[in-house]
């Protein structure tokens, strides 16, 4: 491998040190770390529908241009915390097991690196996608 396109392949960063492209994937059974880069201007385009949370790990999102809203669940599961915007060269470190999920500010070019093994998704209560 020596050229990848990380728009449309993810990296999976085995724990043996192999690093290989591949379909991206929100869960499963892969074990190592999955890098995804993606491009978002819609909700639809960061899920903003479903809550996400990933057991193995914590992620790190980090937004290279543009900008979006990370947003936690509280942590009795009960509510959302107060959003964070991230811009341009920012990084957001999401804890092992917290549920979060992104909107967009603006339009946006993000990677996020995380375990993808046991990520869970779950639909957000309220109809219809976007800011509640």
């Amino acid at each position: 491998m020596t050229h990848v396109d990380p728009f449309e392949h993810a990296l999976r960063l085995a724990d043996d040190g192999r690093i290989d492209a591949g379909e991206r994937r929100m869960g499963g059974a892969s074990s190592g770390w999955q890098v995804a880069a993606f491009h978002a201007e819609t909700d639809a385009d960061l899920h903003a529908d479903h809550w996400e949370m990933h057991p193995e790990s914590d992620e790190v999102v980090c937004v290279w241009t543009g900008a979006v809203r990370m947003i936690l669940r509280v942590a009795d599961g009960v509510g959302e915390e107060p959003p964070v915007v991230l811009r341009s060269g920012a990084a957001f470190v999401v804890p092992r097991g917290r549920w979060h999920r992104l909107e967009p500010e603006a339009p946006a070019d993000l990677m996020s690196i995380a375990r993808r093994s046991g990520t869970r998704l779950e639909r957000r209560a309220e109809t219809g996608w976007g800011r509640a």
